[in-house]
């Protein structure tokens, strides 16, 4: 059983290709009724968190770029437009369910800081009591390690966030319904793979290949952002974001997308 409809303080990522068309420009019908889902399970007495991606995609997007940049600087450039830009849409789309929103915007440095972490860990608590749903984010104009590194950092730092924060459950939205024994973009008789009770090699050699050319994410970075979520405690889902609907399927514990056990502490 997999109980996810008694979670009550939740992580939902957000990756580029959930919220991006491949041009790089919001997915304005997938965006509005992910936004409508997730204010629906606010109102139910569920503490969301968001931890979004997309800020480096939309600023190329908005800039008529054919792709993200590459060169270090223009990455941030881009990231600082496209961050203004994910947030106005998100301030905007929210407010028409009366829901209100913040940013927090944080780096590696930060979370390795004992007194950051609990002062991040205050803001969260007391932004979610008063009914507010943080919206988290590399702050990629500063963090230059992670940018240049391409590892697709919000997967894990989303599962650090639900971590920090506390939280029953992370739930990743992506570009693909879970995890399967082989690439189904590529291999059609890739099986999915429903429930994963411990992350064995094996578990971690099906996963590998690079996101979309808007994310930089891929499955691994997913099994590493599971690793940590579950030896914290905490259950992880992957799900295909395509279909917001299917949120209300998954809490009503139905078995959607893929689910990694929490380790018994």
């Amino acid at each position: 059983m997999r109980n996810i409809s008694e979670k009550k303080r939740i992580v939902i990522k957000l990756g580029t290709s959930t919220l991006a068309h491949k041009t790089g420009k919001l997915n304005i019908r997938r965006m509005t009724n992910l936004v409508r889902v997730i204010s629906d399970l606010h109102n139910s007495g569920r503490e969301i968190i968001m931890v979004s991606s997309g800020a480096v995609g939309l600023g190329a997007g908005k800039l008529g770029l054919p792709k993200k940049p590459q060169e270090t600087k223009l990455k941030q450039a881009v990231a600082a437009i496209g961050q203004c830009e994910l947030m106005h849409v998100y301030d905007d789309m929210f407010e028409k369910y009366s829901v209100t929103v913040a940013q927090i915007l944080l780096t590696k440095t930060i979370i390795s800081n004992p007194n950051h972490c609990e002062n991040f860990k205050n803001t969260v608590d007391t932004l979610v009591g008063m009914g507010v749903i943080p919206i988290v984010n590399e702050n990629d104009t500063i963090a230059i390690d992670e940018l240049e590194l391409e590892i697709g950092e919000n997967d894990s730092l989303s599962a650090l966030v639900a971590d920090l924060a506390g939280a029953d459950l992370l739930l990743i939205l992506s570009d693909i319904d879970g995890l399967y024994t082989d690439d189904p973009r590529t291999n059609p008789d890739a099986e999915p793979i429903s429930v994963v009770e411990e992350i064995t090699p094996e578990i971690e050699s099906v996963a590998g290949g690079a996101g979309s050319s808007l994310g930089t994410g891929g499955m691994s970075t997913k099994i590493n952002a599971a690793k940590i979520a579950t030896n914290a405690g905490i259950d992880m889902v992957i799900m295909n974001g395509k279909n917001p609907e299917m949120l209300y399927d998954l809490f009503e514990d139905k078995e959607i997308g893929t689910i990694f056990k929490a380790n018994m502490r």
